[in-house]
């Protein structure tokens, strides 16, 4: 199985908290995947290798998604020949220091209902800088979100940016640290948007969660 690259399709982007409230509501029992992260860790360009190219939005301004955009994405059964389409979520980031009071509270009150409302089937990726990984924010982040019960997965974006051996297996000897400090994720990835370092195992990941049985 593989997700159809360029079959994605932007529905809808919702920045009121009463329609997001009310687009959740009727949609409770819906399948996919939401990503979020710091402002400036790739989290647009990863979408765009996974989903197809221009699905979101790439800016070198940070923090530019200001609403919680909604897309669906096709996966296709090569087996079956089918296809079945699930839901693709660009959520607002966190940590921005360059935004108003006003904005930065509106964009947690969008995720307190995104997280609040969202089906449990809806996967969790947590896009950060592998060059700059659990910087406070992304703690802030963690200590927030293990309340909620969703399975999350943790992707350290931009891998290709660190230049030496020695930096690349510092950040991966730390995983079992990692693991021990923050029970709740599934799984770590390393990624790169730009040289394609570790998407397919993403892609694989991403398909196994929305394809995955619910228990009896």
């Amino acid at each position: 199985m593989n997700i159809q690259k360029g079959k994605s399709e932007f529905l809808m982007g919702i920045d009121k908290i009463e329609q997001l409230i009310s687009w959740l509501n009727e949609h409770p029992f819906i399948s996919g995947v939401a990503f979020i992260g710091r402002s400036n860790v790739g989290k647009s360009s990863l979408i765009n290798s996974l989903f197809g190219k221009s699905t979101a939005r790439v800016s070198k301004t940070p923090g530019r998604t200001r609403q919680v955009n909604i897309f669906s994405f096709v996966v296709f059964n090569k087996e079956t020949k089918t296809e079945e389409s699930f839901y693709l979520f660009d959520v607002p980031g966190y940590g921005h220091a360059d935004v108003s009071k006003e904005m930065a509270k509106n964009w947690q009150d969008l995720l307190d209902t995104f997280f609040q409302l969202c089906s449990e089937k809806i996967l969790l990726l947590n896009i950060q800088d592998s060059r700059h990984p659990l910087q406070e924010p992304d703690m802030i982040f963690h200590d927030y979100i293990k309340s909620f019960d969703l399975e999350t997965y943790l992707l350290f974006n931009k891998v290709d940016k660190l230049k030496t051996q020695s930096e690349r297996s510092q950040l991966k000897n730390r995983m079992p640290a990692i693991y021990q400090k923050f029970k709740w994720v599934k799984q770590i990835h390393f990624t790169s948007a730009e040289k394609g370092d570790g998407l397919l195992g993403v892609e694989q990941s991403i398909i196994e969660f929305v394809m995955r049985e619910p228990p009896i």
